[in-house]
């Protein structure tokens, strides 16, 4: 026994000394391709960083991007900052950085999704916009003069009434807050929706969409944030600073949690005995480590296993349907971005930095010259 043991121990140790130097290897060997590329032939300016950290963005001039068959040119009119963003910029939880986003440096160095800008040209086999055209929607390095997204993907016109900064607000926090009220929350007319965050991103068009749905919706905020909430047509407004809503008697059908400062117990008591609990997001800047948010979505998995109610967290599939779904009920008055403030492109670092404060009302936009 004691001789099976030892091999048992040698074996262990081995793979454990063979992981230590792949992790090692892959490790340093971890790399992007700054300052191999020669110098651009058809500049444009876009944020770039070629480490981890705020303080490693940088606008810099690259080459300009040219349309594929799918493809179409976007001129970039403005774009937004998520907390999507900063997650890439920190590089954090550490297992993005180990699921391909790069241990040591990040693989990608540009940065940003949202966008809206006008088409300046179009691939062969692109039937759907045309030169000239309007359009908003989310394409890797957003943050920059030109993008080139699949036309088939997440991009759609965007209403002749709405501003480019409004539509540009509109992609991964609107796309989220209307999954997350029509797929998994499945909210029904006359339903009492509490939605925890609801004077951020996502939080703001999940309170619009959740009434347009004809929900009775209840949102959770700060005090300074409580006039906008009401603004958005909640029917009763939180304030968390005064009242703990997992201490009150009220019971939702569905709570849309954009915060996640609350455990899962508390969450589940304040549900009805079949309610629905949907973890959105990733967790603020000071809740990382190396799950992150990810950790409280794998116990929901768990625990909803064990209790009536479903629990669980959504991600985000952003897709040219669900854009025209928005778009409408932006042309429409059913739906307004909110905006809390605007920067230039050369001043991305500081919008990352106040967003990731995580104090932002609605979105945080970039203009784009």
């Amino acid at each position: 026994m004691k001789r099976i043991l030892k091999w048992v121990f040698r074996i262990v140790l081995v793979l454990l000394v063979l992981a230590f130097l792949f992790v090692f290897v892959t490790y340093w060997r971890s790399t992007n391709d700054c300052g191999k590329t020669a110098a651009p032939t058809n500049p444009m300016k876009a944020i770039v960083y070629c480490d981890y950290g705020v303080t490693n963005l940088k606008l810099e001039e690259i080459e300009k991007p040219v349309p594929n068959d799918d493809q179409i040119l976007v001129r970039v009119h403005a774009a937004s900052v998520n907390p999507y963003d900063w997650h890439f910029v920190e590089g954090t939880p550490y297992v993005m950085r180990a699921m391909g986003v790069g241990l040591r440096k990040p693989k990608d160095t540009r940065l940003g999704v949202d966008f809206a800008g006008i088409v300046e040209a179009v691939g062969k086999n692109v039937t759907e916009f045309k030169p000239g055209d309007e359009v908003f929607g989310g394409r890797g390095g957003a943050f920059a003069q030109y993008v080139c997204p699949r036309a088939t993907r997440a991009v759609a016109l965007k209403p002749p009434n709405v501003s480019f900064e409004d539509a540009a607000a509109v992609n991964i926090a609107g796309i989220t807050a209307l999954q997350a009220v029509r797929d998994k929350g499945k909210i029904q007319e006359g339903q009492k929706v509490l939605i925890n965050g609801a004077s951020g991103g996502v939080g703001t068009f999940a309170v619009q969409i959740a009434k347009s749905f004809g929900a009775n919706v209840t949102g959770v905020c700060s005090t300074r944030n409580v006039d906008l909430v009401k603004s958005l047509g909640a029917d009763q407004v939180i304030d968390y600073s005064k009242e703990d809503f997992t201490k009150s008697a009220e019971r939702y059908d569905v709570m849309l949690d954009n915060v996640g400062n609350h455990s899962l117990s508390e969450c589940r008591g304040v549900l009805t005995p079949k309610g629905k609990y949907v973890l959105i997001g990733g967790g603020g800047a000071g809740d990382q480590g190396f799950l992150g948010g990810l950790g409280k979505a794998l116990w929901a998995m768990v625990f909803s296993k064990f209790v009536n109610q479903q629990m669980g967290m959504m991600m985000a599939d952003a897709n040219h349907n669900d854009l025209t779904v928005l778009a409408d009920m932006m042309q429409s008055g059913k739906l307004k971005p909110v905006i809390d403030r605007t920067y230039k492109l050369d001043q991305v670092p500081d919008a990352i930095r106040y967003v990731e404060q995580g104090h932002a009302r609605g979105k945080v936009v970039i203009t784009v010259d």
